[in-house]
C-alpha cells in the first residue's frame, strides 16, 4: 500500500468544512463518547457556536472522496483575537478564566478541536499538520498559543498521577497562569511530587499534551471535568517567543 499524499491548508469550501466536522464527530462522539447542543447525530457532524468565527485547518488524504466528506483526515480549529470577538469569547472561556492570558497584551491564537482519524495516528499526517500550523504561527506573528486539551474519561482516581504530574512540573508561571472555573474545578495535585511515579505518570499523559510539553508547553491550575463531553480538560499555553532552538527545531520540522 503506497504512502498517502497530503495536503493541509484552511479549510476553503463547505465540503472541507464539513469533511472536518464529521471527522470530529467520529473521533469526539463515537469513539470518546462526548455530546453537545449543537451535535448533529442524524448526520454525524460535531459542531459548535465558535465554528462560524473560527478556521479550520485541515489534513487532507488527496486518494480519499471529498464528494462523500471523507477526505479530511485530521484537523486544528484555529480562533484568534477577532474570532473571539464576533463569537463573544474564546471557547476556552466556557471552562477557564483566561483573564491573564488575555491582561498580558500579547497575540493569541486558541488550538481546539484537534483530533486525526484513527488510521492515521502515529504517522506522517500529524507532521505536515503541525508544520503547517508553525508556519500559520508565524505569518499572523502569533506570540502565545493556547486551547485545552483533553484526558478521555471523568475518573479523577485514574487521571490521578498524570494529573499531579502536569501540576508538580509543567504549572504556567503566574502572569499567565489561567484557573479552572468553580463548577467543574479540579485541583490537580492530588498526589505529592516525592510520591509520584513520573515515569509511568507521564505514559498516562495523551499524545498531544506530551507534544505540547515537549515544545516547552505549560499548563493552567486546575482541571476541568467536562461531564458531557466525557474528558477532563486541562488548559495547555504554549508562549513561541520562550522556544528554545531545539524545540523551535521540532516544531517547525526542521532537522
Amino acid at each position: 500500500m503506497s504512502a498517502p499524499h497530503f495536503t493541509v491548508r484552511l479549510a476553503q469550501s463547505e465540503a472541507d468544512v464539513l469533511a472536518a466536522q464529521r471527522l470530529r464527530y467520529r473521533v469526539f462522539v463515537q469513539e470518546l463518547g462526548g455530546d453537545g447542543r449543537l451535535v448533529d447525530h442524524a448526520n454525524c457532524f460535531e459542531r459548535d457556536g465558535y465554528d462560524a468565527h473560527a478556521d479550520q485547518l485541515v489534513l487532507i488524504d488527496d486518494s480519499r472522496d471529498a464528494a462523500a466528506l471523507d477526505h479530511v483526515v485530521g484537523v486544528y480549529r484555529l480562533l484568534d483575537g477577532a474570532g473571539a470577538a464576533l463569537a463573544g469569547q474564546y471557547y476556552s472561556e466556557t471552562e477557564y478564566d483566561i483573564t491573564p492570558l488575555k491582561a498580558a497584551g500579547r497575540k493569541l491564537l486558541e488550538l481546539g478541536r484537534s483530533c486525526l482519524h484513527a488510521d492515521y495516528r502515529g504517522g506522517l499526517g500529524v507532521f505536515h499538520l503541525w508544520n503547517a500550523l508553525a508556519e500559520h504561527v508565524a505569518d499572523q506573528q502569533i506570540e502565545v498559543l493556547f486551547g485545552v486539551a483533553s484526558f478521555h474519561g471523568t475518573d479523577i482516581n485514574k487521571l490521578a498521577a498524570p494529573l499531579s504530574l502536569l501540576h508538580h512540573r509543567h504549572l504556567a508561571s503566574r502572569g499567565l497562569r489561567v484557573r479552572a472555573r468553580a463548577e467543574s474545578f479540579q485541583a490537580m495535585d492530588i498526589i505529592s511530587e516525592d510520591k509520584l511515579d513520573r515515569r509511568a505518570a507521564m505514559l498516562a499523559v495523551p499524545a498531544l499534551i506530551k507534544a505540547y510539553l515537549r515544545l516547552g508547553g505549560t499548563v493552567g491550575e486546575g482541571a476541568y471535568v467536562d461531564h458531557a463531553f466525557n474528558t477532563t480538560d486541562v488548559c495547555l499555553m504554549l508562549d513561541t517567543a520562550q522556544m528554545n532552538a531545539k524545540r523551535r527545531k521540532i516544531y517547525e520540522g526542521r532537522p
